[in-house]
């Protein structure tokens, strides 16, 4: 559950619709949804998530 936290606060941050999130980090439009109602990702999918919460956050800092 700690990776759908920082991908709600993300979301909120950035004003990204979920499934742009997760178009644009799994390749996975649905991806938030499940995660939502349950999924449990594989170790590889968390990291891609992840490290496209940061090089967004680099990539757009002020």
């Amino acid at each position: 559950m700690h990776l759908l936290r920082e991908i709600e606060k993300f979301m909120r941050e950035t004003d990204m619709p979920w499934t742009k999130f997760g178009r644009l980090s799994v390749r996975d439009p649905r991806f938030v949804e499940d995660l939502r109602n349950g999924r449990q990702p594989g170790e590889k999918i968390s990291r891609r998530a992840e490290h496209f919460m940061n090089n967004w956050r680099n990539d757009h800092a002020a």
